[in-house]
């Protein structure tokens, strides 16, 4: 289990964004507007990867979910404008450090190996990581997965702690969950490591699958930027704040994920 902790917003934060505040704008103001000084009618691309119900996933023509409601939230607290470019998971990363997106928000759980990659902000969301299986398996907990072919969807936290929990050999992967389920429910792999909540939805779509009882592993999400853009990222973390401290954020979460 990997336990993230979140990034305290400190006043030498706040110092360095009013340094970049309107020209000509007192200190004070500029304090203020950071944000939006910096941002407003600028475009901020987000990269994702819409297989992941309820954090992206496609609706008709619309990409739609938390992530992209957290995202165009920020983005209007910054005074931009939001883009959503849909592409691989393992391609997120990539985009951001090649400036082809601005940030990355998909169901994405902070890594020590991703850290040397990118920047990430506080968390937004706790996860659980949980397993599915046949409804007449032999699997009855984590501990019976030992041995077994496991699916997952490249490049996600089920892949990386699965890799390592069961071995390389053990582990069958899959551009999408969506594909990983069908071949747990074709019988070409034993059970599917995932998110919890996209857990929950493949479970209710698809006959026959259940969810293991436990927690497989728990994490938390955050948004990632390119390594060093601190003025990017401080503008994301007022944000997230902003959007915590007035409830909204639990608005959003709440209306994709109803309470049992």
């Amino acid at each position: 289990m990997k336990k993230i902790m979140a990034i305290a917003l400190s006043a030498a934060m706040l110092m360095g964004l009013s340094a970049c505040g309107a020209s000509g704008a007192p200190a004070a103001t500029a304090a203020k507007t950071d944000a939006k000084s910096s941002y407003a009618g600028k475009k901020l691309i987000m990269a994702t990867n819409a297989e992941f119900p309820p954090y992206e996933y496609h609706d008709g023509n619309d990409i739609v979910g938390i992530d992209v409601e957290i995202a165009k939230a920020i983005a209007e607290e910054m005074g931009a404008e939001l883009e959503v470019s849909d592409i691989a998971f393992d391609s997120i990363i990539p985009a951001v450090q090649s400036d082809k997106a601005d940030f990355g928000a998909a169901g994405m759980t902070i890594t020590d190996d991703r850290k040397t990659q990118v920047d990430f902000s506080d968390t937004y969301a706790t996860a659980i990581q949980s397993v599915i299986v046949k409804e007449d398996s032999a699997i009855q907990s984590v501990d019976d997965l030992k041995g077994k072919i496991i699916g997952v969807q490249q490049g996600t936290t089920g892949d990386i702690y699965s890799t390592g929990d069961f071995g390389e050999d053990k582990v069958q992967r899959f551009p999408k969950g969506a594909d990983a389920v069908q071949a747990l429910s074709t019988g070409k792999v034993d059970a599917v490591i995932i998110d919890n909540n996209p857990a929950k939805v493949f479970v209710q779509q698809t006959s026959g699958l259940k969810l293991l009882d436990g927690a497989y592993t728990e994490e938390q999400y955050a948004i990632c930027v390119k390594k060093g853009n601190k003025e990017l990222l401080d503008g994301i973390n007022k944000a997230l704040a902003d959007l915590k401290s007035s409830g909204k954020l639990d608005q959003i979460v709440n209306t994709y994920i109803k309470a049992e």
